[in-house]
C-alpha cells in the first residue's frame, strides 16, 4: 500500500476518535450494519492481511460492535508487532478498551504504545486515553483516592510534553476535578480528628488543602475549620489569622461569617499575623496560585 493511502488511513481513524472521544456520546453507533460480522477466532489470522484487519476494525467501531473490532486489531498485534500497521492498531485497542469500560487494560496498552512510541503522532492522544482511564475510576471521597492521583499525573504529563495538544484543555479539567477530590478527602479525615478533638492531627489534613490544593472547592471550609481548631486549642492569633485571611479572599463565604461569629464569641476579630503559615498560604491565595 502507498504512503498516500497509509495517511488517509491513519487520519480517518483519528478523525473517528476523537469525534467518538470528545463529544462525549453515550453510543458509538452510527448507522445500520446489515451485513453479519465475522469472529476473527474462525479465521486464520495468521494469513490475513493487517490492512483487511484494520478496516474490519474500523467498520466494527463504526457499527458498534467493539468486541470484535479489539480483536481485529490485537490479531495485528499478534501477527506483525512492532510494524506500522501494529502500532496504530495499538492506539485504536487502547481506545477499545477504554470505550468498553476495562479501563486497567486501556492503561496498559496505552502505557506499551507510548514506551515504544513516544515521539509519535499519536502519542499525546494515547496519553490522554491513559489519563482518562484512571479518571474514570475515581470513586467517592470516602474510598481510596489512588485513581486521582494517577489521573493527575497522567494529565499533568500530557499537558506539559504535549502542550499544543487538542486534548489540553479537558486534560486540565480533569487535573482539576482530581485535586478537588483529593483535597476532598483531607477534609474528610480532618473532619474526622477534629469531630474527636485530635486538633493537631486535623490541623495537619487542613493544612495540606491550603497548602497543596488552593485553587479547589474546599479551600474556604478548611481555612474555616483551621480557625475552628487553632481556637478551641487556645491558639488564637492563629485562629485570628485563618479568619482574616479568610475574610480577605472570600468575604461573601459562609464559612467566613461562621468563623466571625466564632471569635465574636472570645471577643476578638479576625486579625493576620504576617508571620504565620497561614498568611504566605493566604498570599497565594490572592495571586491565585
Amino acid at each position: 500500500m502507498g504512503f498516500a493511502r497509509s495517511e488517509r488511513m491513519n487520519i480517518t481513524a483519528r478523525a473517528l476518535l476523537v469525534s467518538l472521544l470528545l463529544a462525549g456520546t453515550g453510543a458509538v453507533v452510527t448507522g445500520c450494519n446489515t451485513k453479519k460480522d465475522i469472529d476473527i477466532t474462525k479465521l486464520g489470522v495468521e494469513t490475513d492481511p493487517p490492512e483487511m484487519l484494520y478496516n474490519q476494525g474500523l467498520a466494527n467501531i463504526k457499527a458498534g460492535n467493539m468486541t470484535e473490532a479489539g480483536k481485529k486489531f490485537d490479531a495485528i498485534n499478534q501477527q506483525q508487532p512492532f510494524s506500522e500497521w501494529a502500532r496504530k492498531a495499538l492506539v485504536m485497542s487502547t481506545f477499545v478498551k477504554y470505550r468498553t469500560g476495562r479501563y486497567d487494560e486501556a492503561v496498559q496498552t496505552g502505557n506499551t504504545y507510548l514506551k515504544q512510541y513516544p515521539g509519535s503522532e499519536d502519542a499525546d492522544y494515547v496519553q490522554y486515553l491513559v489519563g482518562s482511564s484512571y479518571a474514570k475510576q475515581i470513586v467517592d471521597v470516602t474510598q481510596d483516592q489512588r485513581a486521582a492521583q494517577q489521573t493527575i499525573e497522567a494529565m499533568t504529563k500530557l499537558v506539559n510534553t504535549y502542550p499544543k495538544s487538542q486534548y489540553v484543555s479537558d486534560a486540565q479539567e480533569k487535573i482539576r476535578f482530581a485535586k478537588d477530590q483529593l483535597a476532598g478527602k483531607e477534609m474528610q479525615v480532618g473532619r474526622y480528628y477534629l469531630e474527636r478533638k485530635d486538633y493537631l492531627a486535623a490541623i495537619s489534613r487542613f493544612r495540606v488543602v491550603v497548602e497543596q490544593y488552593p485553587t479547589t472547592n474546599q479551600i474556604e471550609e478548611a481555612l474555616a475549620r483551621l480557625v475552628e481548631a487553632y481556637y478551641a486549642m487556645g491558639i488564637v492569633p492563629e485562629a485570628q489569622t485563618a479568619a482574616a485571611v479568610l475574610g480577605h479572599t472570600y468575604p461573601d463565604s459562609r464559612w467566613y461569617k461562621d468563623s466571625y461569629q466564632l471569635l465574636q464569641k472570645g471577643g476578638v476579630e479576625p486579625s493576620e499575623n504576617s508571620g504565620s503559615w497561614i498568611s504566605r498560604a493566604g498570599k497565594k491565595l490572592l495571586l491565585g496560585t
